[in-house]
């Protein structure tokens, strides 16, 4: 068997205590419904009830006091009388007062409901007006928009025709190009065979005139030889008569020929400067050079140099090239000094036409 709790002194007063509280919130919850429903009662005026007894027994002064007792009875309810109707008044104005106040705060609430409604009003609008904005906003993005499609295909419209223009006249110039390079080719190759003909009628000619230069070289040279050989039998013959005859037949001979002679030196000078001179190409008819030439009794040549230049520094250095390439005259061996002195250091004149016998 379970042994039963028995119950603390807290639980055993906890629901009567419950329901003293509900029932006496019951009480005056219906004292208060009560108190609301009673009717408003008029205020009450003051019963003043003097009975008035009038003793035939009493004396005067008796009569007098009542009277006195009376008079004071009604002013004292004349003066209640008076309170109550001024309280009355104060009620009244205190109950004016509240409908002012009441009033004023209608008005105050209808002021605020018409603040309100302006409020909501002016949001609606705003709102109408930000959406209006927001909408043209957004018409205005899409012609933007629309514009920017409309520009890129006028853009790709114009390059598009601009890339095909661009081929159109690449094509027409490579067209042109071939065909100059046709017209080049048919040119050069015309060119081509002038040039060749030309180079043929050059050759044809180099080889003319190197037939005719080895002709006339030849003949040149024939002609410097016999010259030479003259010139050196001249001499051998006038050495030979200066030596062979008697001391005085000798020196008329000398006399006689020392011009001879020395004229044949000369000759045999520019004959052998001619066999080495190189022609430059600025040399020309008319140029002359006299070049200061030193010599040695056995016929070596010791110096050359320009004495009066023609005003061409090549045909000088040309002719002075040439007089040194002739080294010794073994011609001028034996010779007297006196017949040898002129030529120890002398002038001579050179001129293209000289130099090229």
């Amino acid at each position: 068997m379970h042994q039963q709790r028995e119950p603390s002194a807290s639980e055993s007063f906890f629901w009567p205590s419950v329901w003293a509280i509900a029932l006496h919130v019951l009480v005056f919850g219906m004292l208060f419904v009560s108190f609301a429903m009673t009717p408003d009662l008029p205020p009450a005026k003051p019963i003043v009830q003097a009975t008035l007894y009038q003793l035939k027994s009493k004396s005067q002064a008796t009569t007098q006091t009542n009277q006195k007792i009376a008079g004071e009875a009604q002013k004292s309810a004349a003066r209640q009388t008076e309170v109550e109707q001024m309280e009355q008044k104060k009620v009244e104005q205190e109950a004016v007062k509240a409908a002012a106040e009441q009033k004023k705060e209608e008005a105050a609430q209808k002021t605020e409901e018409s603040k309100k409604a302006d409020e909501a009003k002016k949001a609606d609008e705003a709102k109408k007006a930000d959406e209006a904005k927001k909408s043209e906003k957004a018409a205005e993005a899409k012609k933007a928009e629309e514009k920017q499609l409309a520009d890129i295909a006028k853009k790709k419209s114009e390059e598009e025709a601009k890339k095909a223009a661009e081929e159109e006249a690449k094509k027409k110039a490579a067209e042109e190009a071939k065909k100059k390079i046709v017209e080049d080719a048919k040119k050069k190759a015309a060119e081509d065979a002038k040039k060749k003909t030309e180079a043929d009628e050059a050759k044809k000619k180099v080889a003319d005139d190197a037939k005719k230069k080895a002709a006339a070289d030849a003949s040149k040279k024939k002609a410097q030889e016999a010259a030479r050989k003259s010139a050196e039998e001249k001499k051998a013959q006038a050495l030979a008569d200066l030596l062979s005859d008697t001391p005085q037949r000798q020196q008329a001979l000398a006399d006689e020929r020392g011009d001879e002679v020395a004229g044949s030196f000369d000759d045999l000078i520019r004959a052998r400067a001619a066999e080495g001179w190189t022609r430059p190409p600025s040399a020309r008819k008319g140029m002359t050079v006299v070049l200061q030439i030193g010599m040695l009794p056995d016929g070596t040549v010791t110096s050359v140099s320009v004495a009066k230049s023609s005003g061409d520094g090549s045909f000088d250095s040309s002719a002075v090239a040439a007089v040194k390439n002739i080294g010794r005259l073994t011609e001028m061996q034996g010779m007297k000094p006196s017949d040898f002195a002129p030529y120890r250091s002398f002038k001579m004149t050179f001129t293209p036409e000289d130099l090229a016998l």
